[in-house]
């Protein structure tokens, strides 16, 4: 990698490349992202997101756009989300989380939705919500308990 970094996400895009963002290292919280080729073994860098941040989610949408949700950033959690364009390599900021949360998972349904689930919230909090991005919107809904 070009940077230095842990707590980062990576994702596997539809051509095959992998797409590492965010996490941190000596210098803070990085907003920076790479991407891997694996038929040439090289990285090169990306757009940077407009929130750094760690402990989030990164989700491959059905168009194969990459949603970025959640985390925390210069130690306050944070609900942002962000969606990546891998044929441009711009970021676009997306309708937020109804909840601030770090540490959860995330997952792309087969109906396309995404489903956000648990980890942290305010003051460090266990959360048992979850949540549902959809893409056609950029809206998240409240998915129950």
């Amino acid at each position: 990698m070009n940077a230095q970094r842990e707590f980062h996400t990576a994702s596997t895009l539809a051509n095959g490349k992998v797409f590492v963002t965010g996490g941190y290292n000596a210098g803070g919280f990085l907003s920076s992202a790479e991407l891997y080729n694996p038929s040439t073994g090289t990285w090169t860098t990306t757009g940077s997101m407009n929130t750094a941040r760690i402990y989030d989610t990164a989700c491959i949408l059905a168009n194969g756009s990459v949603l970025v949700a959640g985390g925390q950033s210069s130690s306050s959690n944070v609900n942002s989300a962000e969606l990546y364009n891998p044929s441009t390599g711009t970021w676009a900021i997306t309708g937020s989380m109804n909840a601030v949360r770090y540490y959860h998972t995330a997952t792309t349904l087969a109906n396309g939705l995404v489903l956000v689930a648990g980890g942290y919230g305010t003051g460090s909090s266990y959360l048992n919500s979850a949540e549902l991005y959809n893409p056609s919107t950029g809206t998240w809904t409240i998915a129950g308990n």
